[in-house]
């Protein structure tokens, strides 16, 4: 039987998804779903700084590391060394989001005496989601689960797109990926938005998410505003809206005249490429067509920001 350490979240959520969730023994200290089944794994991973505080200040500890070419995280090689995989899964996308793989292909090397096999997975569009789901059952010999599961995210994405494009309204949409300094939503989220009925004005798909200034939000002046930090759940985002809410010009805005100023959960749902995309998509075509669209993620996976 596998042996598998995840040290990404999304990566958890695929194993379990493709039923092979018996199978892991390690994960990361960001792995949290499902959490029943994860929430007495050995951990394998910590930050390499303090996670608490404000957005700006955890901002600038990630930037002081990064600038000297760290990974954000460490892998505890010697927890991994007793574990004895066969399989460790992380990513090369994003240094600020998982352990580096140069990070793991270093413990592996040097470290690890089982010498497990490296998946490394690098999703910055959803196609790479998709290749990253057959990557992984590949990998672990779930192969078929990997189809089946692909299958059926793509037909619950299609009927998304089908139903948003025969809509009349395309309504513009920015997608605030972290609050202080001013982040734009890249990666997979332009697609969301698209595939959801909406007009993406920040960020290009399949690329890295920009910086963007509160100028910038102002002249664009859009539909629909939906916050949604990475690692931030509702709560922690709710915490630093007034940094948004209390700009002089944000009552002038149409998002904030119609009460179209959405916080979602960027730790569970948009910042997570995994399964759960799908379950994003359906939070997004909610959130820019509520008419059409009610999948019940209200409350859980997004609130008005005027609701506490």
């Amino acid at each position: 039987m596998n042996r598998i350490i995840s040290l990404i979240a999304s990566s958890t959520e695929i194993v379990h998804a493709l039923g092979r969730g018996h199978e892991m023994v390690g994960r990361s200290h960001e792995c949290d779903y499902p959490y029943d089944a994860i929430k007495n794994l050995p951990v394998c991973t910590e930050p390499k700084f303090r996670t608490d505080g404000t957005s700006y200040e955890i901002d600038q500890r990630v930037k002081a590391i990064v600038q000297e070419s760290l990974s954000v995280y460490r892998v505890k090689a010697d927890i991994v060394d007793q574990l004895k995989p066969t399989h460790i899964i992380t990513q090369a996308q994003c240094e600020v989001c998982a352990v580096s793989l140069r990070d793991v292909e270093e413990a592996a090397c040097q470290l690890i005496d089982s010498h497990p096999q490296i998946v490394s997975l690098e999703p910055n569009s959803l196609a790479d989601i998709f290749e990253d789901i057959d990557k992984v059952g590949t990998a672990i010999g779930a192969k078929q689960s990997a189809d089946n599961l692909a299958a059926d995210m793509h037909k619950r994405i299609d009927a998304i797109k089908a139903k948003a494009a025969a809509l009349k309204t395309k309504p513009t949409v920015a997608c605030v990926e972290w609050i202080e300094p001013l982040m734009a939503a890249g990666n997979w989220m332009p697609e969301l938005v698209e595939l959801a009925g909406g007009v993406n004005l920040f960020g290009e798909a399949g690329k890295h998410s920009p910086w963007m200034t509160w100028e910038q939000l102002v002249e664009s002046n859009p539909d629909v505003i939906v916050v949604c930090p990475c690692g931030f759940d509702i709560e922690r985002t709710m915490q630093e809206m007034h940094l948004i809410t209390g700009k002089p010009e944000f009552s002038q805005l149409k998002a904030a005249k119609s009460s179209r100023v959405f916080v979602g959960d960027g730790n569970q749902y948009f910042n997570r490429p995994g399964p759960r995309v799908v379950e994003s998509l359906e939070i997004m075509a909610e959130l820019i067509h509520p008419d059409d669209f009610a999948f019940g993620h209200e409350r859980t996976g997004w609130i008005n920001h005027k609701t506490m």
